[in-house]
């Protein structure tokens, strides 16, 4: 008996945990702007990016290992500005950025890539 009333608790919360995920997703995408579901599609693609350089350099080989450091702090950097960038951007988050429109943020954000390009393509040597 003590068996089914875990497997019943467990099944009970699954049910729970992929309730709200879904209500979460349904949400965001009735709720997200474009602009944002499109900035998130690119921090995803650059989450998937860093950890397979990772997964590479811990199960292939780090050799050169400034490559591996190159490449996984450019995700790392582009990452940060990317989340700055959608930060910035969200309409929801005007009153933090009064100051700052869209197109300013994107420049910033231009700017920066650049220059984290910059130090990265001279890390490789």
């Amino acid at each position: 008996m003590a068996g089914s009333k875990s497997s019943s608790k467990s099944s009970s919360a699954s049910s729970e945990t992929s309730m709200a995920v879904s209500t979460l997703w349904k949400s965001y995408l009735d709720q997200t702007p474009d602009r944002l579901k499109f900035i998130d599609a690119f921090l995803v693609f650059i989450v998937l990016s860093g950890v397979l350089q990772f997964a590479y350099c811990v199960l292939v080989t780090n050799f050169p290992f400034n490559a591996f450091l190159a490449g996984f702090a450019s995700s790392v950097g582009q990452f940060v500005l990317t989340a700055s960038l959608r930060a910035q951007v969200n309409p929801e988050n005007r009153s933090e950025f009064k100051d700052v429109s869209p197109e300013r943020a994107f420049a910033d954000f231009a700017l920066g890539s650049i220059v984290l390009h910059f130090f990265v393509f001279n890390f490789l040597g």
